[in-house]
C-alpha cells in the first residue's frame, strides 16, 4: 500500500479529526512545493498546518523561533539564537521540568538540516521520512497494535518532552514506532487536546503498518463484544 493511500485509508479506520502527517528532510525542495508562508512559534506548529490540510517546506531559518525543536531537528543556530536555547533550557532545569543531564541525551538529527517537507500523508508529494499519527487514547492503542502486528518494536516507554524528539528517535531507532504524550509547549502551539497522544511511524512501514490495521480494528470489535457480553454473564 502507498503512503497516500495508507494516509486515507487509516483516517477511514480510526476515525481521526486530524490527518496523520508526513515529515521528510531533503537536500533541496520538491518541485511544485511552496515554502511555509511565515514562521511558526514552534516547529510542531507546522504539524498543525500540514494536519489541516497544507503542504509546504521550511528552511533552517522557519525553525529559528523554536530552539528546543532546532535542538532536536539538527537546526544550526545562528549566535543570538543559540544564547536563548541555553536560556530556555536554564529555566527549564530551574523548574525541574528537566535535568541537565537529560538534555545531552534527547533524540536529535545529526544530518545537516536542509529543508523539511510537510504534508497531509494522503497527499504527501514526496516518501515521508516519519508519519506522525495524532488521536485519543483508543485510536493511538490501535494504531500501536497494527504496528506491532506489522512487525515494528513498539514496547519501549511513552516518551514525553519535548513532543519533537520522537521524529528524531523514530529515525534513528531500528524500525520502530513510538508513541509520545507530547509536551505543554506542543499542545500550546498545535492545540492538542487533553486526552490526545501521538503515535510516530518511520514512513517506509506506514503502508504495512496500516494493512495490519485493517485486522486490528476488526479484531477489537469483535473482542468488545466478547468482553461486554461477558462483563454482564459475569
Amino acid at each position: 500500500m502507498d503512503a497516500r493511500t495508507a494516509g486515507r485509508r487509516m483516517t477511514e479506520l480510526l476515525g481521526l479529526s486530524t490527518m496523520p502527517v508526513a515529515v521528510t528532510f531533503a537536500s533541496t525542495a520538491p518541485a511544485g512545493v511552496p515554502r511555509v508562508a511565515r514562521s511558526a512559534p514552534a516547529g510542531c506548529a507546522y504539524w498543525k498546518q500540514a494536519a489541516l490540510g497544507a503542504t509546504f517546506y521550511t528552511e533552517a531559518a522557519d525553525h529559528y523561533n523554536c530552539p528546543i525543536g532546532s535542538y532536536t531537528h539538527g537546526v544550526a543556530l545562528p549566535a543570538a539564537r543559540a544564547t536563548e536555547l541555553e536560556g530556555v533550557v536554564g529555566t527549564m532545569v530551574g523548574l525541574q521540568y528537566i535535568r541537565m543531564e537529560e538534555v545531552a541525551a534527547l533524540p536529535r538529527r545529526t544530518d545537516p538540516f536542509r529543508v523539511a517537507v510537510y504534508a497531509p500523508l494522503a497527499e504527501a508529494p514526496v516518501p515521508p521520512d516519519v508519519v506522525l499519527v495524532r488521536g485519543r487514547a483508543r485510536q493511538i492503542m490501535l494504531v500501536a497494535e497494527a504496528a506491532r502486528a506489522a512487525g515494528l518494536a513498539g514496547d519501549a516507554a511513552a516518551m514525553g518532552r519535548p513532543a519533537c524528539a520522537m521524529i528524531p528517535a523514530v529515525l534513528a531507532g531500528p524500525g520502530g514506532g513510538v508513541t509520545s504524550l507530547g509536551c505543554i509547549g506542543n499542545r500550546v502551539y498545535t492545540g492538542m487536546g487533553d486526552d490526545e497522544l501521538y503515535f510516530t511511524i518511520p514512513g517506509g512501514q506506514v503502508g504495512l503498518v496500516v494493512e495490519r490495521l485493517e485486522a486490528v480494528v476488526h479484531a477489537n470489535r469483535e473482542l468488545e463484544k466478547y468482553h461486554e457480553a461477558r462483563r454482564v454473564s459475569l
